[in-house]
């Protein structure tokens, strides 16, 4: 489980990712990308402008469309929130971003290891993956 202070949880956030951010996708997850540099006209007002830039937040959904089963659904999040969890801890992700990881049907078909490549590529095709 992602940390607190790593987590997207505000919907004001969500808004913003949802608004500004742009799509990377693979073959059976997709990531919605906003790079927080870019949008310092829509930053919120009681926030300190230093401090917002340099947050990393991420959010894992997997909708009903995916499966109706929530057994299902949840297998799903745990796997991908736990790759990510592994690259915090490894420092390999750059801060001043918000990502979404939203699954498709298709990953259902995949073992943990497919969903930890398909999520190394996407988030190094959209530049947030350092190299070590």
């Amino acid at each position: 489980m992602l940390q607190k202070e790593n987590r997207l949880a505000k919907i004001r956030d969500f808004n913003l990712l949802m608004k500004h951010g742009q799509w990377v996708n693979g073959r059976f997850l997709d990531l919605k990308v906003l790079e927080l540099a870019k949008i310092k006209d829509y930053f919120p007002k009681k926030e300190d402008p230093d401090k917002f830039i340099k947050q990393l937040k991420l959010a894992v959904s997997v909708g009903l469309k995916v499966d109706k089963r929530a057994v299902k659904r949840n297998r799903v999040k745990r796997q991908a929130g736990e790759v990510l969890r592994l690259l915090l801890k490894e420092e390999r992700l750059k801060n001043g971003y918000y990502i979404l990881v939203v699954a498709r049907k298709a990953v259902l078909e995949t073992d943990y290891a497919e969903i930890g490549e398909e999520l190394k590529l996407l988030l190094t095709k959209a530049k947030v993956l350092l190299e070590k």
